[in-house]
């Protein structure tokens, strides 16, 4: 892409209104456009890096066997009040339309999978499925906070799965927290998996994955010296405990932000709607249910919070808008300008995801702005690499420059 083409630009200042680092780096470099509190919309690059996030998720549940759909967002009363979550659910967004049926927009999906699945599952031999789809939520927040961390409209991956058995929902429950922890990685972070209280979704111990920034709401302590790691809000445990799962670290204290989470549901949905398979022995049981959240929105604003720098975004190569951005330093047609085409034009036949600096400014503008846009690589052309064919590449994370040749770089 040209970014003499692309119709958004990058601020000098940040809003005045966002205090997040997050908000305050997506809004400058274009990224989000912000509509209220809570709400924002993604621009051209922003959308580029989700649709990433999206992908890493995706591919992972494909992988394990996840069934992807497109549920509704805009849910019948009726489901909510046959579960009890039209009146318990205090962040629910309830609507009503002109002839006075009433509507819930989605804040999850338990309402609309479980009756889905009842439709098409009747027999043990049917068992185990696993649906999910990726798409928005919307929550009714007192208070939005934190930028796209914490917001009123968001999204998130949830995938809801059905058992015959409780060793079946854990054995499967195993498989996906392995590949939770895979998809973290590959977005560049390190995630914990924490014991945490259920909350208004189940009764039974939930499980959360943690990532440790200080910008995130939440306190856990956690054992360096084993996976241990727990919420402090039902923890039995504090920091400078011995850790009671090996027995030979300190809990330590820290911050972290959530960005996924898996819930024991029981039979609550399938009761609600009467959802029965026959088992071996042809009696009517209820699955058992399993949820799984992975918040991809929520991600990006903590990939930002924990990678950014004081120059600006610094993205992982696996969720960047591009692989390299390809900066000028030629006027009005000059060679510099034509050899800066020529390796643009080679790069995108090749297959390479550039952007392409071409507009006609000021070097320090330019190099401000790349650092600003957070793209791992910056190709640089100027009068040196006209006349020895070698381009400077800096790497964004870390600063340092090497010189490539051109099929270097197309690889």
């Amino acid at each position: 892409m040209r970014q003499s083409q692309l119709f958004t630009k990058a601020r000098r200042e940040a809003p005045a209104d966002e205090v997040s680092k997050n908000a305050q780096l997506l809004v400058r470099a274009g990224y989000v456009h912000k509509e209220m509190a809570g709400v924002y919309s993604y621009l051209p690059l922003g959308l580029r890096v989700l649709t990433k996030i999206e992908n890493i998720i995706r591919n992972a549940m494909d992988a394990i066997g996840g069934q992807e759909i497109r549920m509704a967002t805009l849910h019948p009363s009726e489901n909510w009040k046959a579960t009890g979550g039209w009146d318990a659910v205090d962040v629910l967004f309830k609507l009503q339309s002109r002839t006075e049926k009433e509507y819930a927009l989605g804040q999850s999906e338990e309402e609309i999978v479980t009756p889905i699945t009842a439709e098409f599952v009747q027999s043990y031999k049917e068992l185990p499925v696993a649906i999910y789809q990726i798409g928005q939520k919307y929550r009714d927040e007192l208070r939005a906070k934190s930028g796209i961390m914490r917001g009123r409209e968001f999204g998130m991956k949830d995938m809801y799965s059905f058992h015959e058995t409780q060793e079946d929902f854990e054995r499967f429950y195993e498989i996906v927290k392995q590949a939770y922890l895979t998809a973290y990685t590959e977005a560049g972070l390190t995630a914990k998996v924490t014991e945490a209280s259920g909350g208004a979704f189940s009764e039974k111990l939930s499980y959360e994955f943690m990532v440790l920034t200080d910008a995130g709401e939440d306190d856990i302590v956690y054992c360096e010296h084993c996976t241990h790691c727990a919420n402090i809000e039902v923890a039995k445990e504090k920091e400078g405990d011995v850790c009671s799962k090996c027995s030979k670290g300190n809990l330590k204290a820290a911050r972290a932000s959530e960005v996924g989470n898996v819930f024991d549901l029981g039979q609550k949905y399938p009761k609600a709607f009467s959802f029965t398979f026959k088992d071996k022995e042809g009696k009517d049981q209820h699955p058992i249910v399993g949820c799984y959240g992975f918040g991809t929105t929520r991600l990006m604003g903590v990939i930002v919070e924990k990678l950014s720098d004081e120059k600006g975004l610094v993205w992982p190569e696996a969720v960047a808008p591009f692989a390299y951005h390809l900066v000028s330093l030629g006027h009005d047609g000059d060679e510099v300008s034509k050899a800066a085409d020529a390796l643009y034009s080679d790069l995108v036949k090749a297959g390479v995801e550039v952007l392409y600096d071409d507009r006609d400014l000021r070097a320090g503008e330019k190099f401000a702005e790349s650092d600003l846009l957070g793209v791992p690589k910056r190709i640089v052309v100027g009068k040196e690499a006209v006349t020895t064919g070698e381009f400077e590449v800096v790497d964004r994370a870390t600063g340092v420059m090497v010189k490539q040749s051109r099929e270097t770089l197309l690889g």
